[in-house]
């Protein structure tokens, strides 16, 4: 028996967790901190051959697509350690990729090619290693002291906004007065502490080997089953469902040249996602009797699963701009010497510390008071509304600068902290809720789907910001009164709140059932 083993059965915390806590740490700040100061630096930097007035909206595209890329990755990180390397290997190989963009950032910082490349391995490596830690996280766990998890899992949460926040502060400052290979390369030393620390654990760590066999009752194996069974005398709607979707997936190729290959990628994604459930939910039953019950109702569940993600996607629409858009007004706004823009992000972390025991402790116990049960469903709709509401005063603040009147950066305040409190409300809540749905089958696949929401919600961003590039659109625009940035910060404030109302009205027919293990 090894030591983990022993350490495991005798009830105790770990000794390894503090290797996993130590790499988690350092691998946030690495990469808030560069992901904080990338708006800022592409359009005072690397995008200056551009037109100054075109700098911002290809720095939005950038990072957004930046974004895409981070939360795509998780699929193929996941597969690479569930069929091939296990979890370990795939952390650590990739997190020494990670390590590469990083310098990569910091040594091109004026050769475009360079730095996209390094924008593209740390995208590959903070990607294919998210769904990885977390789940080798539950390796080092048994029975014994399965209760001790929740503490580790807290501690993560703590650390990872811990990080942020003190990412979120340094870095900008790092970016002004040392440069962008200092400010780049401080997150990517960061990044290398946190592989050495990872690898220092290794004689420790408790090893899950991959699962090399493939699962006859898989997600895709009844799908695939359910469009492809025939049943005499009835059509196939399902299929041609399924077909027309993969059409469209192929035509969709056509719009490389207006918005690049990876927002085109995603539309793909997006579209076959959507037209081969349509077709499973429609021919589902024709499974029934060659896979088991518990793994055609578990395909059903994450089909359900599937519309509330779809409405959550506006949510990180305006979550993400955080960093882009909103870094960009506060670059417009008045503010002290020692402040820049990017710092404000540094209010997410802080108020998510704040906001999660005042919720617990204060607001749900209020709620319940009244009689008003905080379901999770109730509280991911409130948390839509809250960022549409962020975004309705960001916009009315637009307003205000396009009229040559100076404004605070301080008024920022007040949307960051509605920001965070839908945030709270919906991604934290939203994991949980998912993970509470799905069969026990399921889980990593609704994990994945649930990760590739935030890369839909940066896929809207995006084509919003092709749309509002055409000329007849700016016109109409222009002929309001306000200015195309305020007209965007409104369109998504409504985008939000409709995704709101159909979210809630979906959630009041949404049957709620309860996966969670019994032993």
């Amino acid at each position: 028996m090894s030591q983990l083993q022993q350490a495991a059965s005798s009830g105790k915390m770990p000794r390894q967790i503090p290797f996993i806590i130590g790499n988690e740490g350092c691998e946030r700040f690495s990469f808030y901190g560069m992901r904080n100061i990338l708006t800022p630096f592409l359009i005072t930097s690397l995008l200056m051959y551009l037109p100054e007035s075109a700098r911002p909206g290809a720095a939005k595209d950038i990072f957004h697509t930046f974004v895409i890329g981070v939360y795509f990755f998780p699929l193929f990180g996941g597969w690479l350690a569930d069929r091939y390397l296990g979890k370990y290997k795939t952390v650590l190989w990739l997190s020494l990729l990670y390590c590469v963009g990083h310098a990569c950032l910091a040594i091109f910082e004026n050769n475009v090619t360079g730095f996209y490349v390094g924008l593209g391995l740390i995208a590959l490596g903070s990607g294919g290693i998210k769904p990885c830690v977390s789940a080798f996280v539950g390796d080092q766990f048994n029975q014994s002291n399965k209760h001790l998890s929740k503490i580790v899992y807290d501690m993560f949460y703590w650390i990872i906004n811990v990080g942020s926040f003190f990412a979120s502060l340094l870095m900008p400052i790092f970016l002004k007065s040392y440069g962008a290979s200092v400010a780049f390369g401080i997150p990517g030393i960061l990044m290398l502490i946190s592989t050495i620390v990872f690898w220092m654990g290794r004689n420790k760590y408790v090893m899950v080997e991959p699962t090399k066999v493939v699962d006859p009752h898989s997600f895709t194996r009844v799908m695939r089953t359910a469009l492809m069974t025939t049943v005499p005398g009835q059509g196939r709607p399902g299929y041609w469902m399924a077909v027309a979707g993969t059409v469209l997936a192929v035509a969709s190729f056509a719009l490389i040249s207006t918005l690049g290959i990876v927002p085109v990628l995603c539309i793909a994604l997006v579209l076959v996602l959507a037209f081969f459930g349509m077709g499973t939910w429609m021919q589902l039953e024709r499974a029934r009797g060659q896979h088991p019950d518990v793994a055609i109702d578990g395909v059903r569940v994450v089909l359900r699963l599937l519309i509330v993600f779809a409405l959550v996607t506006p949510f990180w629409s305006l979550f993400d701009q955080k960093a882009s858009t909103w870094v960009i007004q506060a670059g417009q706004m008045s503010a002290p010497s020692w402040l820049q823009p990017a710092q404000m992000q540094a209010l997410n972390p802080m108020f998510v510390l704040l906001l999660i025991p005042f919720n617990n402790l204060v607001i749900y116990p209020l709620m319940r008071k009244f009689g008003i049960e905080p379901t999770a469903l109730r509280r991911m709709t409130a948390g839509i509304v809250f960022s549409a509401l962020s975004w309705i005063l960001v916009g009315f603040y637009q307003l205000v600068i396009d009229g040559g009147n100076a404004i605070s950066i301080a008024w920022q305040i007040l949307p960051y902290a509605l920001l965070t409190l839908g945030e709270v409300l919906v991604s934290a809540t939203g994991l949980e809720f998912a993970y509470s749905q799905a069969p026990k089958e399921m889980k990593g696949t609704l994990m994945s789907f649930w990760l590739l929401a935030v890369t839909v919600g940066n896929l809207w961003v995006l084509l919003a910001n092709a749309g509002v590039r055409n000329q007849g659109l700016i016109t109409w625009v222009q002929s309001t009164g306000i200015s195309v940035t305020a007209f965007q910060m409104f369109f998504f404030a409504v985008f939000a709140g409709l995704a709101a109302l159909a979210f809630g009205l979906y959630a009041r027919t949404y049957r709620v059932v309860d996966n969670y293990r019994t032993t």
